[in-house]
């Protein structure tokens, strides 16, 4: 059974930091991309951040300089790490796996809330 299992999410003060964890299962085979996406209420899922197998990053704009991603290719794990937080980030995060044949996979979502 394919599984993406993520933690890490959890309410933080605006400025405050939090690192996401997602592991995914070792049968899927040929990932070639791991990242994570967000969804807040009422918007539609967006790109946050992702990596490719080679280490090539890409960033949404609203989140370059303040988040880093980062992979344990040996480990089928990724890792976000957020810092200076803002209210605007409050949203669900899914972890996003993508093969070389372009098979996507999703984690279930965990909550990031940046509130004081």
């Amino acid at each position: 059974q394919v599984q993406l299992v993520e933690s890490g999410g959890g309410l933080v003060q605006p400025g405050g930091s939090l690192r996401l964890s997602c592991a995914a299962s070792r049968n899927i085979l040929g990932i070639y991309t791991m990242g994570w996406y967000r969804q807040a209420p009422g918007k539609q899922r967006e790109l946050v951040a992702d990596i490719a197998t080679g280490g090539s990053t890409n960033y949404a704009d609203s989140v370059k300089g303040r988040f880093t991603i980062s992979r344990d290719n040996a480990n089928n794990t990724v890792y976000l790490q957020m810092n200076k937080l803002k209210p605007e980030d409050t949203a669900v995060y899914f972890c996003n796996v993508r093969t070389w044949s372009g098979q996507r996979y999703w984690g279930q979502g965990t909550q990031v809330s940046v509130s004081s």
